[in-house]
């Protein structure tokens, strides 16, 4: 078959891969319709994540129809029309039971690894690094899916791909960072990153209630369609983000800030940003935390900090102190795919959000490759690449 392959940085190619075979009985393998490039591949692009491999099958984001399924497996059947969360989750460990789906205990075969890193492992991931498993990603023609009787979500006939392929991943990622936040009827939610997860963080965080949401960005497009989400905006290039966040909340600052960014934080001219991407030059450092900072400084005191955006590493310079004499709760995480999909999928048959809006790039997957960089620079109004093997 046909895939999207890692080969190391800033080099994704499209070649041929061997077919997935069932592993374990309670495996499926599908055929994808759809699959996208999300924000979290491009650090793998960037060679910002540690733990790749040559011939890596990428991609995360992906749905299609059942070829086949273990002798073990009850919940699928050949034909059936899946979207297939990033998070591979067993369904019976002590987690799973707790809906922390994205900390299973059992889904990462590299559990060891994990274990050394992180104090305790996480879930194994669909097409991110050995530190998550390993696990061939859904750019490709066929797809193995591990524990596929839990790690699945069915999708009914009389909705598109396109409507409901983000129940994968970045939709329920926006809803997590914005239902963390315990939004309240008088909240103001500030939102930094307008790319596909802020997006989905804005429209989550209306649909929530918040009396104002912000969104925080500098790329024209993003703006635009954030402002048709129902946002207020601010361009970091052209205005004070913190002045204009005292502007909007009467000086007292928003009570839930959104890192929708992670370790990839674009500022370039604070001292901060400028720091960072010196100290990130000589290896002193893995990732840019200028939103972090920002946020810790605006916030209203006993606010909420929601982080969806990923971080791969170490990071400095973070005010601590502020933050625990402020009383802010931190709350952040990879995403609990299927803890929310439920809920999700009836909001979008009940037509309050189609998420298909975040789409500006549709090609075929052998032309995947070249969309990367169009993807990471924003060119051509890029937001969101979607890709058809």
């Amino acid at each position: 078959m046909k895939a999207l392959i890692w080969q190391g940085k800033k080099d994704i190619r499209y070649e041929t891969v061997p077919d997935p075979v069932i592993e374990h009985p309670r495996d499926a393998i599908i055929k994808v319709s759809t699959c996208a490039i999300c924000g979290s591949d491009l650090h793998l692009f960037d060679g910002f994540m540690p733990g790749m491999e040559s011939g890596d099958v990428m991609g995360h984001e992906f749905m299609g129809e059942v070829v086949e399924v273990g002798r073990e497996n009850s919940a699928l059947k050949k034909g059936d029309r899946i979207v297939v969360p990033f998070t591979i989750t067993c369904g019976e460990c002590d987690q799973c039971r707790r809906g922390n789906f994205s900390v299973c205990e059992r889904s990462n075969r590299n559990k060891d690894v994990a274990d050394k890193l992180f104090g305790h492992t996480t879930a194994g991931l669909f097409g991110y690094t050995h530190l998550t498993g390993g696990y061939p990603g859904g750019q490709a023609e066929y797809v193995r899916i591990p524990f596929a009787d839990k790690t699945h979500i069915k999708i009914p006939d009389g909705l598109t791909d396109e409507q409901v392929l983000f129940l994968g991943d970045i939709f329920p990622t926006g809803w997590q960072a914005a239902v963390q936040c315990d939004i309240e009827p008088t909240d103001t939610v500030a939102i930094w990153g307008a790319g596909p997860v802020g997006q989905m963080a804005i429209r989550s965080a209306v649909l929530l209630g918040a009396k104002q949401v912000i969104a925080i960005d500098w790329v024209p497009e993003r703006l635009e369609m954030a402002r048709a989400g129902g946002a207020t905006v601010i361009n970091f290039k052209d205005e004070s983000v913190v002045e204009r966040l005292r502007d909007l909340t009467q000086g007292k600052g928003p009570e839930k800030c959104i890192d929708a960014v992670g370790m990839e934080s674009h500022a370039t001219r604070s001292i901060d940003a400028m720091y960072d991407r010196a100290k990130q030059a000589v290896m002193l450092e893995t990732d840019r935390p200028h939103v972090l900072r920002e946020m810790i400084y605006v916030c209203r005191p006993a606010g909420t900090l929601s982080v969806p955006g990923v971080y791969g590493g170490l990071i400095d310079k973070i005010p601590f102190g502020a933050s625990m004499n402020k009383g802010l709760t931190w709350r952040m995480g990879q995403t609990h795919v299927n803890r929310w999909s439920g809920d999700l999928l009836n909001r979008i048959q009940e037509g309050q959000i189609d998420p298909s809006f975040v789409i500006t790039h549709t090609v075929p997957l052998s032309e995947g490759a070249g969309m990367y960089e169009t993807f990471r620079d924003k060119k051509d109004g890029c937001i969101k690449v979607v890709l058809k093997p």
